[in-house]
Order: structure tokens, then C-alpha cells, then sequence
């Protein structure tokens, strides 16, 4: 049997539930106190509704995104390349005569030219034909064919390249031609979306569309040691695919900007395709390079030092009280040259050109590949335990 509290607290309970059912729902102004719908608020409430289910069906279902709209909007202006070099090749059976004396008598035999064929990836900056490629991809081409998306080929000829930055200006005759606007390589944020386009493998003559692949800048300021005469600093690294071909080809941002050139890839153990270790050229080093190129057709980097120098071991480094091997030391000063109108002398530590870290000889020479004759740069060093800055005019031999 109900005890009279418990009926009483049962009670309350039921007319607290009512009353606050009814609060809500006059809050949402869904249904009246009294019971009575208001028509109005339940269609706004409809109508409100079925726009969600619209916004949330598009969303499901749409696959575009802003890395479709990009690959859509640049896709015209990569282009694929197959050139054709000459190059010379030696028997080595005729290694055995290359002594002068044999030579004199006999000539060089042995050595014959072959046609050889390539290809790899460019893109075109301008309405009027100008591209951008390797200088590994066609600066020594005798012939080189573009292809564009739309199936149309076009014979190119050279403008300029220069081996020492990897960059070549190829220009092919046409109007109105689809191009890629030039990004800004020193805005660029780690981690944000990338796209790589271009023709790998020689893939783009199937369909003549540039193959897409899409990864994230991993780092940038990359300074890579040296191939072939060919000086990589300040790369932008990606893990977006690059594979053979694929040189040459943009790396844009979302927005469709060209912010690199794809130009290597690093590879392990006996693998040869990408392993998600990228390097692109920024592009504000191609802007430069390619309007030089325009202008004069070649990179004047004609100009003298004036000093001998030498890597830095743990027993120089002793010796200097140095923390560190990076850095090269100054062996030798020649009179009347840039290094010693600088105030530079023998024992100085260099550790810093322009902004860029010496790491030894090898990085030494591939920063004085960044500067022109006529250039007046900065120079960090160590002397008598002391850091200070010097000034050299690179003058012209």
C-alpha cells in the first residue's frame, strides 16, 4: 500500500516532467501550451531541415575538392618533352691507345656519336610559348618535340639553360597558349597540400594528360650535395610522387600556383622509383634564372675569389677551439683579388655566405653557384674566436 509521502512525491514528479515538457516545447516554438500547431513554425522547421539534409548530401556525395579544381585549372599548361641529344661514346678496347704517342699516329679511334632519345616535363609560363624544364631534361637537345594536352606538338628551340642551377627556357611559336602562374617559393608552408604533375615514364603520350600525384611540402631549405656540376640548394622537399619523367613538371600549391620544379628524388637499396623523397627547385630561383636567361641566354657567374680553402677536421677544429667541423678554413689570400680587398685572411673560419651555412668545400662551391659577377656579398667568419662579417665584390676576370 502507497504511503501518503511517496503518492505525494510520485505526484510531484509527474506534473515537474509536464511542466517542463511544456517549457521546451514552447521554447522551440514547435507546438502551442495549448496543444494547438502552429503552421507557420513547423514549416520554417521543415524547411530549415530539408537544407541541412541538402548541405550534408552534398558533402557526401560531391568528390570535388580543392585539389580537383586545382589539377583542372593547371593541367593544360604541363606539357611532356621527348628530345633527342647526341652523345659520345668511346670503345673501351681503344682506352689501350689513349697515349699521345699512339694518338699522334693513329687519331683518337674509338670514339663515335649516338642519337640517343629522352624525355621529361616542362610547363609553360606565358600566353606566347615560353616553358620551363631541366637543363638535365633538354639543354643539350638537338631536337626537342612539346606535346600538350590538347594533342597539338610543337617543335621548341632553346632560349637558354644553365647547368650549374638545372634550369633550361625552351620557347615554342603560339598564341593564347594556357600557362601557370608563377607562386611565391618563400611563402611556402610546411605541411600544406602540394600537387606534382608531369609525364613519368613517358606516360603522358598515352592520353596526353600529365599524371597527378598529391603529397605535403615535408621541409624546405634543403642544401643537397652536388651531381654532375649541378648545385641544389635551398630545395623545397616533398612526399608527393616523383618518378623518372616526371623532371621538369610543376609542383603547384592549392590555389594553383607553381611554388618548385620537380627535379630529384632519392632512392634506397636497389629501388628506382619514388620512395617519398622529393626535391623541387623553388620557383623564385626559376623566376630568376629564367629571366636572365631570356635576357641574355646564359648565367654570368664569370667573376674570381681570390682564395684557396679547405674542410675543417677534428684537428682543425681542435685547434681553433671550434664546437663543431662545419665550416672551411682559409689556406691561402691572393693579392688584389676580392677576398683580400674584403678583408679576408689566412686562419679565417668561414661558416656563413649570403645567409647560406658552410658545411664544407663542396657547399662552399655550390653557394658561389647562387651569385653573378658584380655581386657584393656577405661572408660570416671566425677569427680569434670572434664572429664578424666581411664584404666581397665578386669582380669580373
Amino acid at each position: 500500500m502507497i504511503s501518503k509521502k511517496n503518492l505525494i512525491i510520485t505526484v510531484s514528479v509527474i506534473i515537474l516532467v509536464l511542466i517542463t515538457g511544456i517549457y521546451i516545447g514552447a521554447k522551440l516554438n514547435i507546438v502551442s501550451i495549448t496543444g494547438i500547431s502552429d503552421s507557420n513554425q513547423i514549416v520554417k522547421f521543415a524547411q530549415f531541415q530539408n537544407q541541412n539534409d541538402k548541405n550534408n548530401d552534398e558533402i557526401s556525395t560531391s568528390r570535388r575538392n580543392i585539389i580537383t579544381e586545382t589539377v583542372q585549372k593547371v593541367s593544360p599548361a604541363v606539357v611532356g618533352i621527348n628530345v633527342i641529344e647526341i652523345r659520345e661514346y668511346r670503345d673501351p678496347f681503344f682506352s689501350l691507345f689513349d697515349d699521345p704517342f699512339f694518338q699522334r699516329y693513329f687519331g683518337n679511334r674509338g670514339t663515335y656519336n649516338r642519337e640517343v632519345k629522352g624525355l621529361g616535363s616542362g610547363y609553360i609560363i606565358s600566353p606566347d610559348g615560353y616553358i620551363v624544364t631541366n637543363d638535365h631534361v633538354a639543354g643539350n637537345a638537338t631536337k626537342i618535340t612539346i606535346t600538350l594536352t590538347d594533342g597539338r606538338t610543337f617543335d621548341a628551340k632553346v632560349i637558354g639553360s644553365d647547368n650549374a642551377s638545372d634550369i633550361c627556357l625552351l620557347k615554342i611559336e603560339g598564341d593564347n597558349l594556357p600557362y601557370i602562374t608563377l607562386g611565391n617559393s618563400d611563402d611556402i608552408i610546411t605541411g600544406e597540400w602540394v600537387i606534382a604533375l608531369g609525364n613519368p615514364f613517358g606516360l603522358f603520350e598515352l592520353n596526353d594528360k600529365p599524371t597527378v600525384t598529391v603529397g605535403v611540402i615535408s621541409a624546405t631549405g634543403m642544401n643537397l650535395d652536388a651531381i654532375n656540376d649541378r648545385y641544389y640548394l635551398n630545395m623545397i622537399q616533398t612526399d608527393a610522387a616523383i618518378n623518372g619523367g616526371n623532371s621538369g613538371g610543376p609542383l603547384v600549391n592549392s590555389l594553383g600556383e607553381v611554388i618548385g620544379m620537380n627535379t630529384l628524388i632519392f632512392t634506397a637499396g636497389n629501388n628506382t622509383g619514388s620512395i617519398g623523397l622529393g626535391f623541387a627547385i623553388p620557383v623564385n630561383k626559376i623566376k630568376k634564372i629564367t629571366d636572365e636567361l631570356k635576357e641574355k641566354g646564359n648565367i654570368d657567374r664569370n667573376f674570381e675569389i681570390g682564395m684557396r680553402i679547405q674542410t675543417i677536421d677534428e684537428g682543425i677544429a681542435k685547434y681553433y677551439h671550434l664546437n663543431n667541423t662545419k665550416g672551411v678554413i682559409v689556406t691561402k689570400v691572393y693579392p688584389n683579388t676580392p677576398a683580400e680587398k674584403g678583408g679576408i685572411e689566412v686562419g679565417d673560419i668561414i661558416v656563413e655566405v649570403e645567409g647560406f651555412r658552410i658545411n664544407n668545400e663542396n657547399s662552399m662551391f655550390s653557394v658561389f653557384h647562387e651569385f653573378r659577377s658584380g655581386q657584393t656579398i656577405s661572408v660570416k667568419i671566425i677569427r680569434d674566436d670572434k664572429e664578424s662579417t666581411k664584404t666581397m665584390k665578386l669582380v669580373k676576370k
